[in-house]
């Protein structure tokens, strides 16, 4: 499929209309006062899977407690997940740790601005590479998200099914606001959040839409329980099992991925946290 060209008429029109709705309705988040590459990230990696209100209530406390590379590189895992305990997704949680020593290392304590060296940093995508790169150092990265993805499906893709997001990407480019690249992303996403809200979420449109699992009672929820326990003290395999006698069939594979991940260890016939 050829890539679909707009006018120079349409590129106008679909910018004036997302800047007229931010103007309105821009939202008052924490990350969007700083532009501190450190900062930006950790807004970032926080925001991957998880709600913006969420992410909101979590990010000071987490920057309280590591506000720069140093802390963060040298705190101890048991450390950091006691900070993210209610964010879930822990596994963010080793990248964090993992990106600040390789920044250190390999960066002298800089973020790099460009996207090519961005994927290459543990836990950080192309999406959340551009959007670093973007927000941080206001860049003309071209990126999709879920809210940018919702808008261009719900303005260009509103009759077609199973939208992919290489159909997308073209369109991203040519509408992208060089000269304003960080504050025309976050009008992006303040309008693709309200599409989410109130006109259905049209991202079901899209050839990548997954429905999420549902938590309760997942092997997701008893990862986040089995840590949650572990932050507070050893424990064994048979004390574990008794807290969760309905999940038994379970907890073996959970304690066998999250020691091979690198969040426990086994020592004297008792799990830790690492």
């Amino acid at each position: 499929m050829a890539d679909r060209k707009l006018t120079k008429q349409q590129v106008q029109k679909f910018r004036a209309f997302i800047w007229r709705y931010y103007r309105k309705n821009r939202r008052d988040l924490p990350w969007r006062e700083t532009r501190d590459p450190y900062k930006v990230l950790v807004s970032e990696i926080m925001l991957q899977q998880t709600q913006v209100e969420r992410a909101r209530r979590y990010y000071p406390k987490f920057l309280k407690t590591f506000p720069d590379w140093q802390p963060l590189a040298k705190a101890s895992l048991k450390k950091i997940l006691a900070v993210w305990q209610g964010m879930g997704y822990n596994r963010r949680v080793i990248f964090l740790r993992e990106l600040a020593r390789k920044v250190i290392k390999e960066y002298r304590g800089a973020l790099p601005p460009d996207v090519s060296d961005l994927v290459k940093l543990p836990g950080v995508g192309k999406a959340t590479a551009g959007a670093i790169s973007a927000y941080a150092f206001n860049l003309p990265a071209i990126f999709i998200e879920t809210n940018i993805r919702r808008v261009f499906i719900h303005k260009f893709f509103s009759k077609k099914n199973f939208v992919h997001d290489r159909e997308i990407f073209p369109l991203v480019g040519q509408t992208l606001d060089k000269r304003n690249p960080r504050e025309w992303y976050w009008a992006l996403t303040d309008y693709g959040a309200m599409l989410g809200k109130k006109h259905g979420n049209p991202n079901r449109k899209s050839v990548h839409y997954a429905k999420q699992s549902a938590f309760e009672g997942s092997r997701r929820q008893l990862r986040g329980e089995v840590l949650k326990l572990l932050l507070k003290s050893a424990l064994t395999r048979k004390q574990l099992f008794a807290y969760f006698p309905k999940q038994k069939f379970f907890l073996d594979p959970v304690l066998s991925r999250l020691h091979i991940e690198g969040f426990i260890k086994k020592q004297g016939g008792a799990y830790s946290i690492r």
